[in-house]
């Protein structure tokens, strides 16, 4: 009987299977499968799978919204504010922040969040004692990871700067940058693919003979766990910190997203 049962089960789960994942234009350095597979695995859920979705233009996710398996995914680099249009509503912090990660399908509806938000304050619950001593910020990128990171920011009542590689109202551009922004900047928080596996050897380009041991250096990459921009840092003195929190927390968050449409 056990046997028919079991057999039944896995006929069942086939039949209801339900298809979540991740989109962005490079993923090989998602670790994001891998996490959700697990958590499936940890939870007992068997019509559950995750696929990753290299897009080379955000226009390729056409067919993935019309995709009838495909009930939710996340959103990565540097697709986060340009897959808001492609959506039919978004969640007010989503909107606030103007970035989406994670997308759900309800009623056939495809709605927007941001649950990086959720990952970037639990970044300062880990890094409270540092962050006490904090000042003034200094985010480096404009895109949507920074926009998660500076609404925290806005929130927290902290004062920060945006370098861009372009100048705009908002952001100023790396050259601008002079040793004393750098010094007054207390929190630089690395929100730029550069130093992102595979391509290691790069690094934000700032003043890092300005660093001192009060600096507080983030950086939102988690592969590879320390970045080249961490560990100049690390060796001035200034306390580190990678991503790898927030991308759980973040996750942890979308997960229960996720399992609402079951």
């Amino acid at each position: 009987m056990l046997d028919i049962y079991l057999y039944t089960v896995s006929l069942l789960d086939i039949f209801f299977m339900k298809t979540f994942g991740i989109i962005g234009k490079s993923l090989v350095h998602s670790a994001s499968q891998g996490l959700f597979i697990q958590k499936f695995k940890e939870n007992k859920i068997y019509n559950a799978e995750y696929k990753l979705f290299p897009l080379a233009s955000i226009e390729e996710v056409k067919p993935l919204l019309n995709h009838q398996a495909l009930f939710g995914f996340n959103v990565t680099s540097p697709y986060k504010t340009e897959i808001i249009p492609y959506l039919d509503e978004l969640d007010i912090i989503a909107e606030e922040v103007g970035a989406v990660n994670c997308v759900v399908k309800k009623n056939d509806k495809w709605k927007g969040y941001n649950t990086d938000v959720i990952g970037f304050e639990e970044m300062f619950v880990h890094c409270r004692d540092a962050a006490r001593r904090v000042s003034t910020a200094l985010v480096l990128g404009s895109g949507g990871a920074a926009k998660a990171v500076c609404y925290v920011l806005r929130k927290r009542g902290m004062p920060y700067k945006v370098v861009s590689r372009k100048r705009t109202k908002e952001t100023f551009t790396y050259d601008e940058i002079t040793e004393l922004i750098i010094h007054q900047s207390s929190f630089i928080i690395n929100t730029t693919p550069l130093g992102m596996f595979p391509n290691t050897e790069r690094l934000p380009p700032i003043y890092y003979s300005a660093i001192k041991p009060h600096h507080i250096f983030i950086d939102l990459i988690y592969n590879p766990e320390e970045t080249l921009f961490l560990k100049e840092g690390k060796k001035r003195g200034a306390f580190t910190m990678n991503g790898f929190t927030m991308f759980e927390a973040q996750a942890a968050a979308t997960f229960l997203l996720f399992m609402k449409l079951r």
